[in-house]
């Protein structure tokens, strides 16, 4: 099962909530995944269609419960592909009334198209009204991967709704156009931590954060051992120019004729070849720093460039 997946089912399970709340997510799930049926005797139905059985449960359960009407759910087997069943829950609300307080119509029975602010009056009404979206139309990758979560909205208004509920929460969502519809995403991990949250999925956000956490001290480690590889390339770099600088200066001159002090130098380098420059210094006596070492390497560097722009001008 896809953590996507794992998050709605525990998200589903969520009960014991205050009335307004109920009243909030059920009306997330019907303007995500609903469509509104008019009979000729002028009857309404609701009808919500969801893969998933749990989410299937849960507006069955809402519905009965905050609305108090007559509720079916409908299982539709699909032998095709091996696809996943699909579940119609059919509400039947008794006149507008119930549909504008579901904010699906406002007052002259036209058709609502953002949220209707009655439904997002308190903080936990908003709450639960991003947890109704997220089960209808939400998916969040897995933290191993990229990190990303989405809901996906067919209508422009309610995207936009949308983005601006869940920016009431500084979470910097954002929204993007796929085809015919409109995602409103979060990609940073920690305001997706806040999202998952808030709307419930503590369970998820334990997981997700367990996942996060390995994920960035693997990288820290492969940052260091990549910072470390570096270091020891430079360091084999240089020690090998060094080599063949010194080696050039006593097939010429001869060590002799450098200062006592880079003669020395010379002599160790040619003896520890792997050393590092901070553990060349320690064997000099008395004791010199990494950078008086380097300096004098400098130094046999710039007499060996001598002599190779000495046999350059024989040559000419």
């Amino acid at each position: 099962m896809s953590f996507s997946a794992v998050t709605k089912e525990e998200l589903a399970r969520l009960s014991g909530q205050k009335a307004c709340c109920e009243l909030a997510e059920l009306a997330a799930l019907v303007r995500m995944d609903g469509t509104l049926q008019i009979s000729a005797n002028q009857q309404y139905a609701l009808n919500v269609i969801t893969e998933s059985a749990p989410v299937a449960r849960k507006i069955y359960r809402l519905a009965r419960d905050v609305l108090k009407r007559p509720v079916d759910i409908v299982v539709r087997r699909k032998l095709r592909l091996r696809k996943n069943n699909s579940y119609l829950v059919r509400i039947y609300p008794r006149g507008l009334e119930d549909l504008q307080n579901l904010g699906l119509v406002d007052e002259k029975g036209q058709i609502y198209h953002g949220i209707a602010p009655n439904l997002i009056k308190k903080r936990c009404d908003q709450k639960a009204y991003l947890r109704g979206a997220f089960l209808a139309g939400g998916s969040i990758n897995n933290p191993e991967g990229t990190y990303h979560l989405e809901i996906v909205s067919n209508d422009e208004q309610h995207a936009k709704a949308l983005c601006q509920l869940i920016n009431r929460f500084k979470l910097g969502a954002k929204i993007s156009m796929r085809k015919h519809w409109y995602v409103v995403y979060l990609k940073e991990s920690e305001h997706i931590v806040d999202f998952i949250g808030f709307i419930g999925a503590h369970c998820a956000l334990l997981e997700f954060e367990n996942v996060r956490v390995l994920k960035d001290v693997r990288n820290q480690v492969n940052r260091l051992v990549n910072c470390e590889t570096a270091n020891l390339d430079k360091i084999v770099d240089a020690a090998v120019r060094q080599l063949e600088n010194i080696q050039l200066i006593v097939d010429t001159i001869g060590l002799q004729a450098l200062p006592s002090t880079l003669q020395e130098m010379a002599e160790l380098r040619l003896k520890y070849a792997d050393a590092s420059l901070k553990e060349l210094g320690e064997l000099l006596r008395p004791k010199v720093g990494k950078s008086g070492v380097n300096h004098r390497m400098r130094k046999i560097d710039e007499f060996a460039e001598q002599i190779r722009s000495q046999k350059n001008k024989e040559k000419l």
